[in-house]
């Protein structure tokens, strides 16, 4: 259970090096405006994003068993932080993300890792899609500009708002977002080594403060961002908070093992590698602890900021290393600049990377399943959008266990989660 990196640092040398320099530099460049995007879309205040990049991203890369995986705040997240954070207040998140950070360690130290392959694969492609629907649907405020006062945080109960604001369409602003959607999709596949994200969010945002368009902008609504790190304190622990807390931390942390343990089986078919689930696991817990050690949100590994770093040419952990370092250099001497990053570019980035996140390209290949895997896939879906993941996940994982000891007499019905 050892970290990787004390592996990949023998016989490291000066050409690796300049590689993995290169990638962790590539790899910051797409996480900046990931992560500004991503806590606020999750409630927070956008530097929490910055911070939790920064702090989780150093400790999955010093600590973890995959060479090339990057960590950091998630899409996935988006919908347990959101809730969390409106029932129990940032404190109460803060406290969960500690808590989910100490199930994680014991998780790892239990060699519990290799419990994600038993996970069925329809509950995970269920829950997927129906926190891509969810962040979707938030964002679509600030894609078309609206005005309005209150969002609720219910599926329906947000759809009626953003119809009954309609009339109040900003049509700048849904320009604005509509443009940079189609420059990260041109960029993607032109260039698909360039940071295209902020080289997209940072073109329509300078559109903005050049024309002086009607539009938000991140300070506008959010004021300055914090140009260092908040110094480190515990957050308020108390047996009867810690209680109220000990679901929402259970869920966070089974969303941080799954998807760090998905997002290393990626990079190890990418690189033709065997990641150490259980020091994933490990790695996780330290990097949530440490997030929320400094007021950051909760974390796990990034699939498509891994990805990026292996296209970019990172090879070790130094680049995830690299990466955060770099993101501390950006918060410290150009935090005003992501001030002037517009509101409505960050909802288009994030609506793309929940297309993607939903994975439309494996549609076709679920309606080919099993009808009882499509039903379970289904109804993960659902619950998901109109009840909450906690509930989704366990009607889930107990369904797909009922089904499965249906089947027990077919010992080759369940492959681990592919993707």
């Amino acid at each position: 259970m050892k970290p990787i990196i004390l592996n990949t640092l023998t016989g490291y040398t000066g050409a690796r090096l300049r590689a993995d320099v290169l990638a962790g530099v590539t790899v910051a460049m797409v996480a900046l405006p990931l992560s500004l995007a991503i806590a606020i879309a999750s409630g927070a205040d956008p530097a929490t994003g910055l911070v939790t990049a920064i702090v989780a991203g150093f400790v999955i890369s010093l600590l973890g068993g995959s060479r090339v995986q990057i960590g950091g705040p998630t899409g996935a997240f988006i919908v347990v932080v959101f809730g969390v954070i409106a029932e129990h207040g940032y404190d109460g998140l803060v406290l969960a993300t500690f808590m989910a950070g100490l199930i994680l360690l014991a998780a790892g130290y239990l060699r519990a890792g290799n419990l994600v392959a038993y996970v069925p694969e329809p509950v995970i492609n269920g829950f997927t899609i129906g926190i891509a629907v969810i962040i979707a649907t938030s964002q679509l405020k600030d894609l078309f500009g609206l005005v309005t006062d209150t969002m609720p945080a219910d599926f329906f109960g947000k759809i009626g708002v953003l119809w009954d604001v309609r009339d109040t369409v900003t049509w700048p602003a849904l320009a604005v977002g509509l443009v940079t959607m189609v420059l990260i999709v041109l960029l993607r596949r032109a260039a698909p080594k360039w940071p295209g994200l902020i080289v997209a969010v940072g073109a329509t945002s300078a559109i903005v403060v050049f024309a002086m368009l009607p539009v938000d902008t991140i300070g506008s609504r959010f004021g300055a961002l914090p140009s260092s790190l908040p110094r480190p304190a515990l957050p308020e622990i108390s047996l009867a908070r810690m209680a109220e807390l000990l679901p929402s931390a259970f869920v966070i942390a089974f969303l941080a093992g799954v998807e760090s343990l998905l997002s290393a089986m990626v990079a190890d078919r990418m690189i033709n590698d065997r990641h150490r689930p259980n020091a994933e696991v490990i790695a996780q817990g330290y990097a949530n602890i440490a997030s929320s050690l400094f007021g950051g949100l909760p974390a796990t590994g990034a699939i498509a900021r891994t990805a990026t770093n292996i296209r970019a040419g990172g090879s070790t952990p130094i680049a995830g290393i690299v990466h955060a370092v770099v993101l501390l250099v950006v918060m410290m001497l150009a935090a005003p600049l992501a001030g002037y990053l517009a509101m409505p570019a960050l909802a288009a980035l994030l609506i793309l990377t929940a297309w993607n996140m939903s994975e439309p390209h494996k549609w076709r290949g679920y309606l080919a399943e099993r009808r009882s895997d499509k039903l379970l896939l289904l109804l993960t879906l659902v619950l998901t959008v109109v009840a909450d993941l906690t509930v989704a996940i366990g009607v889930g994982v107990a369904v797909g266990l009922a089904l499965r000891l249906r089947r027990r007499d077919a010992p080759n019905d369940w492959t681990p989660p592919d993707r």
